[in-house]
């Protein structure tokens, strides 16, 4: 990776930290709206939505795209981004902390409401989702667009090892690192499936925080780590070259981005505004707003006004 890109990288975060209001609390206090400068109540008070994300920019920046179509409106919104990883945010929107989230179908259910679930398709998932989801929150609407988990090497690694699929990784993943997020290391749909259903032992994992995909593709690169859960949106997928090795047997499900929302804050024009997005959402879009929030260094704000006008859904 050059140079330039990881510094665009790091600045791409900065400035969605910047304007996203990190918090892990229940939602309950009041907070400045860090975009348009006005003041909005806690999820809850019937006029306000709290739309949250995790701690990555493309959720950051989904969760960016979702508020402002629900502005557009004319829907009072307040901003809690970069809360933390899936383990940290649901029982938040359970609650009602949170109003609206960008969620990844496929690992909402495996991660969050039914480990078990051998469902891989997006309309398996989203069937389980809505019979077992909590009654406090519901599913609207899935996108096209999918961002989903792999394992990624570099093509040197892929080359040296004959590796295609991630079955490939099992006679040589004992002299191998792998860097993910720390999460990675207890789900399924991670170090625990790669051991049950392909058979891989990695000789090590190398923990980081979940946003910090930059960092773990500057360890990838630099052979730190020699394997690493990069997100399939990753621009740096196809500058770098880097393989994603293929999942035969499902081990990753589809991640279809989907709105998940606690019911009784949203009314149906902000499910209209949710599902409005998702309709026109694809992985192609996906991809290049990454690609302008990333490597063409565009404020996330802008990136998502400019897809919301082409698509249609803000004049």
């Amino acid at each position: 990776m050059s140079p330039k890109r990881a510094v665009y990288r790091a600045a791409a975060f900065g400035l969605i930290a910047a304007f996203s209001l990190t918090a892990c609390g229940d939602g309950g206090d009041s907070d400045s709206n860090p975009l348009t400068g006005s003041s909005s109540a806690a999820a809850g008070d019937g006029k306000t939505l709290v739309v949250g994300s995790a701690n990555f920019p493309e959720n950051q920046l989904l969760a960016e795209i979702y508020a402002e179509a629900l502005e557009a409106k004319g829907l009072k919104v307040t901003r809690k981004f970069d809360i933390g990883a899936r383990e940290v945010y649901y029982d938040q929107i359970v609650k009602g902390g949170i109003s609206v989230f960008p969620e990844y179908n496929g690992a909402l259910l495996a991660v969050a409401v039914d480990k078990t679930s051998t469902a891989t398709g997006t309309e398996e998932i989203n069937a389980e989702l809505k019979k077992k989801l909590p009654s406090s929150v519901e599913i609207l609407d899935s996108a096209e667009a999918q961002d989903k988990d792999s394992v990624t090497v570099t093509a040197e690694t892929a080359k040296k090892y004959n590796l295609k699929t991630l079955a490939d990784l099992k006679p040589v993943a004992g002299k191998l690192t792998l860097g993910a997020g720390s999460e990675f290391k207890t789900r399924q749909q991670g170090w625990i499936g790669l051991q049950k259903i392909y058979g891989v032992e990695f000789g090590k994992f190398q923990p980081l925080d979940a946003g910090a995909q930059s960092t773990l593709l500057k360890l990838l690169e630099s052979d730190k780590v020699q394997a690493a859960n990069i997100y399939t949106t990753d621009p740096a997928i196809v500058e770098d070259k880097l393989v994603v090795l293929e999942d035969p047997k499902n081990l990753f499900s589809s991640q279809n981005v989907t709105p998940l929302v606690y019911k009784s804050a949203v009314n149906d024009t902000a499910k209209a505004a949710l599902n409005g997005v998702s309709a026109k959402l694809t992985t192609a879009d996906l991809q290049d707003i990454m690609k302008k929030l990333v490597n063409d260094k565009e404020d996330a704000s802008t990136v998502a006004k400019e897809w919301l006008t082409k698509a249609g859904l803000v004049n």
